[in-house]
């Protein structure tokens, strides 16, 4: 599984690289196993200064791996939940470098970095509606907060593609750049905080989070109650059947 998820570090910059291009790197449980224990490397090594989170050139990730998703057993201790969990209390700055799609926890997982650097071609999307579930990662309370509940009602139950400018706008991401200006910029600015006193930058990043952090956790809680119920219905087992056998979804029988 080393060669879904690579962890380097280099001058103080650890970065987590997400690598499964011929599933447009969907993430599996395995993948998120990986990916929560880099952070939690990162987080205990003095070595490490900050954190940096991409795919591969042209994408960042689809997602959840759908068959691995449809998978899953009432009860199942959630990988993917255990990751947001993590990435959400991590005390190093985190950065994200977005190319290509970012769907679903794909966007998600961005709320929770501290700063987020994406390509003219980059697209996110939140199409758990579509799915027949409902946000995660704390986003039905960090979005409205972030752009407001019309914006945010507009993003989560439509679940359209929306794109890095609008990503921008909607204060997701940071900066638009240019594909080849991508890992020079995100890597630059990684290196940037690396270089910074470590207590005071933590300790900066904590005040930013604290006055939220529990208000956080309390949404995380509510939607992951809530997407384990919908995650075993029958809507849910309608959309990703048809998503698997590549068709449209039926749900008026619902």
């Amino acid at each position: 599984m080393s060669d879904q998820i690579i962890v380097d570090v280099k001058d103080r910059v650890q970065s987590i690289r997400m690598n499964r291009p011929e599933k447009k790197n969907a993430l599996n449980g395995a993948m998120y196993t990986a990916m929560t224990e880099a952070l939690l490397a990162a987080d205990s090594d003095n070595n490490v200064r900050a954190i940096v989170i991409g795919g591969t050139e042209d994408c960042f990730t689809a997602g959840n791996d759908i068959a691995d998703f449809a998978a899953a057993k009432p009860g199942q201790a959630s990988p993917a939940i255990r990751f947001l969990e993590t990435l959400a209390a991590t005390a190093k700055p985190v950065l994200a470098a977005v190319s290509g799609v970012a769907i679903g926890i794909g966007s998600t997982m961005l709320l929770h970095c501290d700063l987020v650097y994406a390509t003219e071609a980059s697209r996110f999307q939140l199409p758990f509606v579509n799915l027949g579930l409902c946000p995660e990662a704390a986003s039905s309370m960090i979005l409205p907060a972030l752009m407001g509940t019309h914006r945010a009602a507009e993003l989560l139950l439509f679940g359209e593609p929306f794109s890095a400018d609008v990503a921008c706008k909607l204060g997701i991401v940071n900066q638009v750049v240019t594909v080849a200006e991508l890992l020079p910029t995100v890597n630059s600015k990684a290196l940037q905080l690396a270089q910074k006193p470590p207590a005071s930058l933590r300790t900066t990043k904590m005040l930013l989070k604290s006055g939220h952090a529990d208000a956080i956790k309390q949404a995380m809680a509510r939607e992951g109650q809530n997407f384990a119920a919908l995650l075993q219905g029958p809507e849910a087992k309608e959309a990703m059947t048809a998503f698997l056998a590549r068709r449209k979804p039926d749900f008026s029988r619902f």
